[in-house]
Formats: C-alpha cells, structure tokens, sequence
C-alpha cells in the first residue's frame, strides 16, 4: 500500500518531473430553472493513472496519510454518501458528487501554493491533500459547511517534492468556491464565473481576463483600410486573438468565452452534454507535451477523464481516454445507508467501443 501511494503522488505530483501535461479545466454551467452543472478534465501525459469509481457509503471510516507515508493522520467517517473518481488508489479521489448535492475537486496547483509543515502532535487534525476531496464529500452539505470544515484540520502533502494543489467546491444553491492554500493559510475565492484551471492564482486569472475585452462571439463587420475592404474569413470572427494554447491562463480564458456563449437549456441532461460538448475543445493529445525524439507513453490521450455532475439530480457522468461513452452514476438509485463501499477502475476493458454501421 506505502509503494502504491508513492505512485500516485510523485506520478501525478512531482515537480522533479518534466512538466508534461499535468493539467485541469474546470467549467460551470446553468439550465434556466437555475439548476447547476459543473464539469472538468484530468490531465496526465506521463501514463495511464489507473483510475477508479469509489462508492463511499455513509459511516465509512477511512485515515489520513501523512508525510511519512502511513495512515497515521485524522480518521474521518462520512456523514454523507457520495461517488468519487480516483487515482491510483480508492482513498484519492479528484472529483465527486454527495448525496447532498455538493461537488468537490481537486486541481493541480504547482509553485504558488504553500502548505504548512508537518506537526506530528497535529496528526489526529490532519488530512493529506490527496484526501480533502473525501473528507469534504463525506462531511459537508454547503460551502459554510465547506469552509468550516477546512479551517478545522491542518492539509498537508506527504511527500516534499510533490506540487500544491488547489481545490473547487459547489453546492446545490449554485455557490461555488476555490480553495488555495498560500503562506501556509488557506485562502477561498468566491468564485462566481465557475471557471478554473491551474497555475498561477485563481485572483490572476481573473485579473487575466481584462487582456481579453475585446472577444465576442459571432461574425464581424466588414471593414475598409484605405480603397481596400476587408472581410472575414468566416464564422467567429469576433474570436481572433483568443489564446489556442495548453497553458492554465490560455485555458481559463477559452474555457471563460465558451461557457458563457453557450445556449441555457431548460434540462439539465442537455446541459451536461452542453459541457463534455465544451471540454472536447480542452482535450489534450499526448504528444505535443513532449519533445521531438522523446518516447511517448503508449496511453491515447493526456486527458484521462471528462466529468461532469448534475447537482440538482444528482447524477455524475463520465468518459475516460479509452471509452468516450458517456457513463452515470444516479445517486438517487444508491442506497448510501446499505450499499457496501466499492472501488473499481473506470474501464473494464481499455478500447474504444466501435458501433457497425449494417448497410442493406
């Protein structure tokens, strides 16, 4: 179990690594009754993360890891039923959705963040990063109770060379905030546009978006210079000049303009398509994370996995780089008081399904 976490977080983690793809993009969508979607990818070039469904029932106990790489820090029982998606192991999960209705993931947040040291006489108030997600979906209902929750414990990473990470919250009333854990303090951002990525801070990235005043959707008008008119290539024209590449500011602003031009639909199940429709536009192929002559994973993308969770039906979605079906959890079919805590990988087998068309 000790060489299996390590895995996980220097594979997903370390710094010492070349910075390959290690990234996230978080969006926020609304149908027009007001009900609330968020959606993300996960992002590893390295190798396949192994990922994993967790069922997590309620009155499930489970330990925190700490920098020793043992299970000696804050146990924890879950309040709340909720389903995870995972890395490496069953504990880790990146993103999940609560029986009552709050969304928690984790992004990775490299170089401007900074956790608290290690205090050992603290370990029973102790919970690893890697673990906050299961901590909160087992314990909380609203980002109050988020907040509350946080401020409680001491996070910490358990191994020195690994990266910060920060983290997203959203209940059911739509609020949604954004935890990054600077000077060794946890600080939270209202963060009212429902978009995240990664580094730097989620305020620069805000501040960023000024840059970008000029964008809007639809064509443009023609234009004469001197004798000479001017037309549009096409479509979207009033697009020219957004960011088109990988990095966490370029992202956190394409994903800004698309999930504010898209249509609000009165079904939530539309909206959620609405979303993988928009993070198509955030995936990202493994080989342009890595230099010519490099030896490329064998994997068929750097992101892993698409998710998206409806917060008013409570139902979690996702597509993996191996399976783009689109797969559901109905939290309304679990019974959280009876179910038995499970983990499974994410894909029974790894290959895309591929439907024969029959011509006759």
């Amino acid at each position: 179990m000790k060489r299996i976490y390590f895995l996980a977080l220097i594979g997903l983690l370390a710094l010492t690594m070349p910075q390959q793809a290690k990234a996230c993009t978080g969006i926020t969508l609304h149908t027009t009754k007001g009900e609330v979607v968020t959606a993300r990818t996960i992002e590893w070039a390295g190798e396949d993360l192994e990922s994993r469904y967790s069922v997590v029932p309620r009155g499930y106990r489970q330990r925190s890891y700490v920098p020793d790489g043992t299970k000696r820090g804050m146990e924890f029982t879950s309040r709340y039923g909720y389903v995870g998606l995972a890395v490496q192991q069953a504990e880790f999960v990146m993103e999940g959705l609560n029986e009552a209705g709050l969304a928690a993931g984790l992004f990775y947040f490299p170089a401007y963040g900074e956790y608290e040291a290690y205090d050992e006489s603290r370990k029973d108030k102790t919970v690893s990063d890697l673990q906050l997600v299961s901590y909160i979906l087992g314990s909380c209902k609203t980002i109050d109770e988020v907040i509350s929750a946080v401020r409680d414990v001491h996070i910490v990473t358990v191994d020195p060379r690994g990266s910060t990470v920060h983290w997203r919250f959203t209940d059911g009333s739509g609020r949604q905030v954004v935890l990054e854990i600077v000077g060794q303090k946890p600080v939270f951002h209202e963060n009212v546009l429902g978009v995240l990525t990664n580094s730097p801070s989620f305020d620069w990235h805000i501040t960023n978006l000024n840059n970008y005043v000029n964008l809007a959707t639809g064509p443009v008008s023609q234009k004469k210079i001197g004798d000479l008119q001017l037309t549009a290539f096409g479509g979207g024209g009033g697009m020219y000049g957004i960011p088109g590449d990988m990095t966490p500011p370029s992202r956190f602003v394409r994903a800004a303009i698309y999930q504010s031009s898209a249509p609000k639909f009165d079904c939530s199940k539309k909206t959620v398509l609405q979303a993988f429709h928009i993070l198509n536009n955030f995936d990202i192929p493994t080989g342009i994370q890595f230099a010519e002559g490099t030896v490329i994973p064998d994997i068929p993308s750097a992101t892993q996995w698409t998710v998206a969770s409806d917060l008013s039906k409570l139902c979690i979605y996702y597509r993996t780089m191996h399976n783009a079906n689109i797969r559901c959890f109905d939290l309304n079919t679990i019974d959280f008081e009876k179910v038995q805590f499970q983990s499974e990988p994410l894909d029974a087998e790894k290959h895309q399904p591929i439907e024969m068309v029959n011509v006759k």
